[in-house]
């Protein structure tokens, strides 16, 4: 009797052991858990270990109240554990949490942009959580401060899926583990490689694009920056920055980006399926000259994507950018309904945009962007297929 009561106690305790195991690497947050089954916890130490903090670096947070509160508790405990500064959190909305206030933080309260580029001096690397655009002031002037060549920051989106015509999907609890996945599971070695050799590949020879609906382009990169999102925020990989991109790490990681010299690019895009000004277009194939829009054809919705553009001015009817996911982990899932996931960084898939491309090296101002996504695109380099119908062979 005494033996299987032993027996018994030492279940019971190995229960409780497990239990408060599963507590400590959970969120700790039942609420949280069944809105998303994140853990914040892991989702911190990685955030942190990507940017590598160094002694006495400070360090800004900037996001929006909400679910990913929990969050930065987790990381203002790891950057204090690092020996950086923790400047504050800036609310990006009229909500501002008390326990995200600091003395910096309120000394931003009211200022204004130039206000604000004298406090941001002090910042050496900003992480910017789910909410936070760049069309947020606290954003805003911090890429100022990117562009000038001071600093880095993480853009930790968590947002970015879309479907296969290129409309933003919201997100739910499918793709939140689908991303803290790609997040925590990447081989960011590996990736970083990967794109290290493709970059190589691309200089001095011709890029070129093709699908099966149409799309005939090519074009060279000449000397331009090629970004590579692999991953690494580090204060060493800023020194090697050549724009405000490089400077913006992204997490998940994936793409390689690159502004073409726009006088090189020629041929012709084939869309798929998308809205241009409001309206549905069918059958959209663009000829490029010099890096120009010269020519439309569509099946249907003409009009409208002539009115996008017209809107748009100059940058509308100028190539901006070549992009290509290779992150094997966000690739489009073979289950259930197809999607994009976070901004086609997904292994194979191409990007194809227009408009400004001055924060990647590019010689195109004005207001206008608009990424386009091939999912099903051949990329060839010289004589070297990389991509074959969407699928990152090399």
């Amino acid at each position: 009797m005494i033996k299987q009561m032993r027996i018994l106690n030492l279940a019971v305790l190995i229960l409780l052991l497990y239990a408060c195991q599963s507590c400590r690497s959970g969120t700790g947050n039942e609420e949280i858990d069944n809105k998303g089954h994140l853990n914040y916890d892991l989702i911190a130490n990685k955030l942190i270990e990507r940017a590598a903090l160094k002694s006495n670096e400070n360090v800004l947070l900037v996001g929006s109240p909400g679910r990913f509160d929990p969050l930065i508790t987790l990381l203002v405990e790891a950057i204090n554990k690092s020996g950086s500064k923790y400047l504050g959190t800036i609310s990006v909305n009229d909500t501002f949490p008390e326990s995200w206030q600091t003395s910096f933080t309120k000394d931003t309260s009211g200022k204004n942009k130039n206000e604000l580029r004298i406090l941001f001096e002090i910042v050496d690397i900003g992480i910017m959580l789910p909410g936070a655009t760049p069309a947020d002031l606290p954003y805003g002037v911090l890429q100022e401060q990117l562009e000038r060549g001071k600093g880095r920051t993480i853009h930790f989106h968590w947002t970015g899926a879309y479907d296969l015509n290129g409309r933003l999907l919201d997100m739910n609890n499918e793709k939140d583990l689908f991303y803290q996945r790609a997040l925590l599971e990447t081989d960011y070695g590996a990736l970083a490689t990967h794109q290290r050799e493709f970059e190589e590949a691309m200089r001095n020879k011709i890029v070129r694009v093709t699908t099966p609906a149409g799309t005939d382009i090519s074009f060279s990169i000449g000397k331009r920056p090629v970004t590579r999102q692999d991953g690494d925020a580090s204060a060493e990989q800023a020194t090697q920055a050549r724009n405000l991109i490089d400077r913006e790490v992204e997490l998940p990681a994936g793409a390689v980006r690159v502004a073409p010299v726009e006088q090189t690019v020629n041929g012709t895009v084939a869309f798929p399926d998308a809205m241009w000004a409001g309206r549905m277009v069918t059958g959209l194939i663009m000829t490029f000259h010099n890096g120009k829009v010269v020519e439309i054809e569509a099946t249907s919705g003409k009009d409208a994507v002539k009115t996008e553009l017209a809107d748009a001015g100059e940058a509308g009817k100028s190539f901006r950018e070549f992009a290509l996911g290779m992150n094997p982990m966000l690739m489009i899932p073979d289950i259930g309904t197809r999607w994009l996931p976070y901004y086609g960084y997904g292994a194979g898939v191409v990007r194809l945009s227009l408009g400004n491309n001055l924060e990647l090296g590019g010689e195109v101002g004005g207001d206008y962007v608009r990424w386009n996504f091939f999912v099903d695109a051949t990329v060839t380099v010289g004589d070297q297929v990389w991509v074959k119908d969407g699928n990152l062979i090399r």
